[in-house]
């Protein structure tokens, strides 16, 4: 039998290197992501390897160098930077003595904890549960075994089985939920449709500054902090223009490379904000020296949900950070294509209300000549 071990909030970080790219950005990135759970990470195991172990993921040796960092720290946690099988969980937390903790479940542990609204915790328990069913089908051992002892025996199932009915369960009735959710959020659309309101979405990588520019085009005055997906829930406002232009501008979660598949299915209501968007405003971190990869990894998840299709303005923002000028750079049509920014101190934020005003006029003369075609 096999009882998990308990929790805490001390841990030992181990980030392998497998030949992939970005690895160094990897290294900070976990980091980063231990700090935002609350996680106080006393060492960091490094190490390279040419594949996975199939059964304990890291070698025999960089297992036991694990095993003696979490006994000098007295840490609770391992946290691998990497995602793992049921199995592998399970085989080093046995060799180890101590919770092991996948990137996939620190991310949802993240989520759960910065989930506020109805549906950003129904989405959050759903991309949980769809991510606990493969370990309880294959993870622990004990639960196979049947209930015994008075008041405890089952009819004829295991605990095994009687979990996974409950789960199943769960996950209906948490996508029914969502499926109102998205029929309420269609409903919202269309009328805003009717409106002739122009619908811009803000994407970009976590942390990227995108919250702290909703704030300066809205005034909506939403959360920020320096630290990843410090936002969750989704949040739409009116953008206050100069020339009167009907715009509505949705704030949504950072994406992040390697965003697990569960969450983006599970986010997919949100998400769909950004896939009926008329204009995606791409807010980048101009001071990261991995900004490249944090762009391909934001347009391969827009890829994922169907939104490619969607025009962009990016945003490079954090200019604060650097030496760079406040710039704009217009395409072959005349039209705002990118902006160099500092959300923090509002300089060049002109230029994005612009790009959405010019934008909005175009999107509004296209509507009248369509409808013009029509009568």
């Amino acid at each position: 039998m096999l009882d998990r071990p308990g929790s805490g909030n001390v841990a030992v970080l181990v980030s392998l290197d497998l030949g992939e790219a970005g690895y160094a950005e990897g290294v900070e990135e976990i980091q980063q992501l231990a700090a935002s759970a609350g996680v106080t990470a006393r060492a960091l195991i490094k190490g390279r390897r040419a594949r996975p172990d199939p059964a304990l993921f890291a070698g025999k040796g960089k297992v036991e160098e694990v095993a003696q960092a979490v006994a000098a720290a007295g840490a609770q946690l391992a946290i691998f930077n990497h995602e793992l099988s049921p199995v592998q969980e399970r085989n080093l937390e046995r060799e180890l003595g101590c919770r092991v903790v996948d990137r996939v479940s620190l991310i949802l542990d993240i989520f759960a904890q910065r989930a506020h609204s109805h549906e950003g915790k129904l989405q959050v328990e759903l991309a949980q549960l769809e991510h606990l069913a493969p370990r309880l089908v294959r993870g622990w051992t004990h639960l196979e075994r049947q209930k015994g002892g008075i008041g405890l025996r089952g009819p004829g199932e295991t605990q095994l089985e009687t979990d996974r009915r409950l789960l199943g369960k769960r996950v209906k009735v948490l996508k029914e939920k969502l499926t109102h959710v998205k029929s309420r959020r269609e409903v919202q659309r269309r009328a805003r449709s009717r409106s002739n309101l122009m619908m811009a979405s803000l994407v970009g990588y976590t942390n990227a500054g995108k919250s702290t520019l909703f704030n300066q085009l809205t005034r909506a005055g939403v959360y920020t902090a320096d630290q990843l997906f410090a936002t969750l829930d989704t949040t739409t406002r009116r953008v206050h223009t100069g020339n009167g232009a009907g715009i509505v501008l949705s704030d949504t979660v950072g994406y992040l490379r390697r965003l697990p598949h569960t969450l983006v299915a599970a986010f997919r209501a949100t998400l769909e904000e950004t896939i009926h968007a008329d204009l995606l405003v791409h807010v980048v971190d101009a001071s990261s020296a991995d900004r490249a990869e944090q762009i391909a990894a934001v347009n391969q998840v827009l890829a994922e949900i169907g939104a490619q299709a969607v025009p962009q303005v990016l945003v490079l923002n954090k200019i604060d950070c650097t030496r760079l000028p406040v710039q704009v750079e217009r395409d072959e049509y005349g039209r705002i294509s990118r902006v160099w920014v500092s959300a923090q101190t509002g300089a060049g934020v002109e230029f994005v209300r612009l790009a959405l005003e010019e934008h909005a006029d175009g999107a509004l003369r296209h509507t009248q000549l369509k409808s013009s075609a029509a009568a």
